[in-house]
């Protein structure tokens, strides 16, 4: 249940004095700098301690948000099938080139990569990796580690007030809720901003979670079917506006049978078994209605991981092959999508997905 230390490092003040581009004003440097896309940046570091310095700057991913240059891009954190070493990977959909991140904090703590949940800001550029199983005795951690876009670094945060594995996670109004896990039935709240953690109102009874997705001000959370089928699911939302937990309806608790994903408010669900189409809830029937077009390709191999960005659904799989999923209303009042697969590189064939999110950087 302990924490690693966070390294530190000691960085030179000479950078304040050392000019970003010869003969030019850092203003101006500053922007041409502000344009180089998020994979460059990582080289663009190692130019010069004022670039480096430039690029960690807080203003910086303002500056890019403030002339719409922040993009999305996919973060998956995958692991070794036979090592069980983990890393996290970003894919730029624009370029379909993937680039590895620094080495996570206290990754070699880990077991069970899909013990841990991840949370995220995306349009802050903020990723959240909270708790897991340890790699010493399997029991869970407290551990928050934070991922910053515009660094393109680690940091470790406060870490959570209960330890937690194979539990939700979502972002709700910028603040991060944790809940569940086995065998908690306490939830948490996390302040980025203040960096600290406060209880909120806990469920009834802990659930493991085999699925979770937050949907406006709520957070869903399903234990999932075990196949095939042989008994209902358990199913819990937390209303973080009113700071109480509900009862999933019975149909949306039912038709949960696959990874979530939020779209306009709307969730979906790619069924994880059969043809694994695509379906959708619907709110004021308590039913879920099926999604026009093929279903997810299978070159994409499970385990799969499944988030969204401006209409998108990414299914990141073993390899990891990537299904791109453009998702439209048909004219009709249903919906339809229509899938794109993008083959992962040859040298990440032995590794799986866990857990992964779209950042803005």
């Amino acid at each position: 249940m302990g924490i690693c230390e966070e390294e530190k490092v000691e960085v030179s003040d000479d950078s304040e004095t050392e000019a970003l581009i010869p003969g030019l004003p850092d203003e101006i440097a500053e922007q041409c700098l502000v344009h180089l896309p998020f994979p460059s940046q990582t080289l663009a570091r190692s130019v010069s301690r004022s670039w480096k310095k430039a690029f960690s700057n807080s203003n910086f991913l303002q500056s890019k948000k403030s002339l719409s240059l922040s993009l999305p891009y996919l973060f998956v954190h995958v692991f070794h099938k036979s090592t069980g070493h983990t890393r996290w990977q970003a894919f730029d959909p624009r370029s379909r080139n993937w680039f590895p991140l620094p080495p996570m904090p206290c990754s070699s703590k880990f077991s069970a990569p899909g013990s841990l949940a991840t949370a995220a800001l995306p349009r802050e550029g903020r990723l959240f990796v909270l708790g897991g199983a340890c790699a010493d005795n399997l029991s869970p951690l407290r551990t928050l580690v934070s991922y910053h876009a515009p660094s393109n670094s680690w940091s470790l945060a406060s870490p959570m007030r209960i330890p937690r594995a194979f539990f939700a996670a979502g972002s709700i109004g910028g603040r991060i809720i944790a809940a569940g896990g086995d065998p908690a039935a306490s939830a948490e709240c996390y302040d980025p901003v203040q960096n600290r953690w406060w209880q909120v109102s806990g469920m009834r009874a802990g659930i493991p979670r085999y699925d979770a997705a937050t949907v406006g001000s709520k957070l869903y959370i399903t234990e999932g079917w075990w196949w095939p089928f042989t008994f209902p699911p358990r199913g819990a939302v937390y209303d973080a506006e009113a700071d109480r937990w509900e009862e999933m309806p019975g149909g949306m608790c039912e038709g949960w049978t696959g990874a979530g994903v939020v779209l306009e408010e709307r969730l979906f669900v790619i069924r994880e078994h059969a043809d694994r189409r695509l379906k959708v809830y619907e709110p004021k029937k308590d039913t879920w209605r099926e999604v026009s077009g093929e279903g997810l390709p299978r070159e994409v191999r499970r385990p799969y991981t499944v988030t969204r960005a401006e209409g998108r659904i990414y299914a990141a799989g073993s390899g990891p092959d990537v299904a791109v999923g453009s998702v439209a209303e048909d004219g009709r009042g249903g919906w339809k999508v229509e899938w794109d697969v993008v083959e992962g590189p040859a040298e990440f064939e032995d590794f799986a997905p866990t857990n992964c999110e779209v950042l803005y950087a």
